[in-house]
């Protein structure tokens, strides 16, 4: 069964929480730029949308690159490298567009918020930590 951890950004705030079972099931075969309801994150009432993530060895994933392989390409700026100089080129490796179960962490934006913030529902749905018995 697949487990994701996803990254919400909402302004210049970021919160993360982890989607498995059937809501992850829910996200494999979606694709970066696409629009997803936010139930299956656990925020109801708010719209996501997909804006990148990376697989389980580190590699991100890229607009461009359609499907679910690992490529390697020339680039020569963007997500995955940022060049020393200008105009330098390299070929690294990149994921494709497309959730897998390969893919580790989701990068997900809030498009329409709603009625609770985002806090509040995270910490709803976090479960409680258990303290640990002192010692004496």
């Amino acid at each position: 069964m697949p487990e994701f951890k996803v990254v919400l950004s909402e302004g210049s705030k970021s919160y993360q929480t982890s989607v498995s079972g059937a809501h992850a099931n829910a996200l494999v075969g979606k694709k970066i730029g696409d629009a997803v309801d936010g139930i299956f994150v656990g925020l109801p009432g708010y719209m996501l949308k997909i804006t990148g993530g990376s697989d389980k060895d580190g590699f991100c994933m890229r607009e461009e690159i359609a499907g679910i392989a690992r490529k390697f390409i020339l680039m020569s700026k963007g997500t995955g490298y940022n060049p020393e100089h200008e105009g330098v080129r390299k070929k690294r490796h990149a994921r494709g567009n497309t959730i897998t179960l390969g893919i580790i962490q989701i990068n997900m934006k809030v498009t329409k918020a709603g009625a609770k913030p985002i806090a509040e529902l995270i910490a709803a749905s976090a479960p409680a930590e258990k303290a640990a018995p002192a010692k004496k």
